[in-house]
C-alpha cells in the first residue's frame, strides 16, 4: 500500500521531486503546502491544499520538503526543524533510476534524483538534495541540509559539512574537506580543502 505524502513548497524543485516520487510507486501525493494565496492552484495536477501552518492537519501523512536550495537553505532548514519539533514523519525518496549502494546511508528528508550515483560506504545527511546525475563516490560524507547539484562530482573520501551547496558540474577531488556554510559555484574544480564559510568560484588549488 502506498504511503500518503504531503509536499512542502510548490516551485520548480517541487516539479522535479514529483517526477521522482511518481517513479518510485511508493507514495501517494495528497497535496502541496505553499503560500496562502496559492491554495486551490495546482502543480503538475496536484493541489495546493494549505500552508505550513496546516502541518498538523496532515500528521498521519509523511512529508517531504520540496522547496529548492540555491542561494540559501534557511527555508528548508526551518521547515525541517518544524517537522522534527512536531514529531512528524519525514520521507526519504530515492529514484529507481538512481544507483544507491546497499552499503550507503541516506538521511531523513533527503531526495536522490534520477541517475544520481551514491557509492559504497558513503553517508548522506538529513534534508539533502542529491540532484540529477550527481556522483557521490565511495567513503564520502555529506552533512545535513546540503544540495549537490546536477552532474556535480564528489570523489572518494571527501568530507562535506552542513549547509553546503555544490554547483552544477563542479568537481571535488579525493580526500577534500569542505566546512559548513560553503557555496561552490557551478563548474568549479576543488583540489584543496575549504576551511572557511563563503562563496567560492574558480579553480581552488592554492
Amino acid at each position: 500500500m502506498k504511503k500518503d505524502l504531503v509536499l512542502i513548497g510548490g516551485g520548480g524543485h517541487c516539479k522535479s521531486c514529483i517526477d521522482v516520487i511518481e517513479h518510485t510507486n511508493e507514495f501517494n501525493i495528497i497535496g502541496i503546502l505553499d503560500q496562502r494565496e496559492l491554495i486551490g492552484s495546482h502543480v503538475l495536477g496536484y493541489e495546493v491544499i494549505g500552508t505550513d501552518d496546516d502541518l498538523l492537519k496532515f500528521k498521519a501523512s509523511h512529508f517531504l520538503i520540496t522547496v529548492g536550495q540555491i542561494k540559501s537553505n534557511l527555508t528548508r532548514r526551518k521547515i525541517y526543524k518544524n517537522l522534527i519539533d512536531n514529531s512528524l514523519s519525514i520521507a526519504t525518496i530515492i529514484s529507481p533510476n538512481a544507483h544507491v549502494s546497499k552499503y550507503a546511508k541516506i538521511g531523513a528528508g533527503t531526495i536522490i534524483m534520477h541517475h544520481a550515483i551514491v557509492n559504497s560506504e558513503s553517508t548522506i545527511g538529513n534534508n539533502c538534495i542529491i540532484n540529477t546525475k550527481a556522483l557521490i563516490e565511495h567513503d564520502t560524507v555529506v552533512g545535513n541540509h546540503c544540495h549537490i547539484s546536477t552532474a556535480a562530482v564528489l570523489n572518494g573520501n571527501c568530507n562535506i559539512g552542513d549547509d553546503v551547496f555544490i554547483g552544477s558540474n563542479a568537481a571535488v577531488a579525493n580526500h577534500i574537506t569542505i566546512k559548513d556554510n560553503v557555496v561552490v559555484g557551478a563548474g568549479v574544480t576543488v583540489i584543496r580543502n575549504i576551511t572557511t564559510a563563503g562563496i567560492f568560484t574558480g579553480k581552488l588549488n592554492k
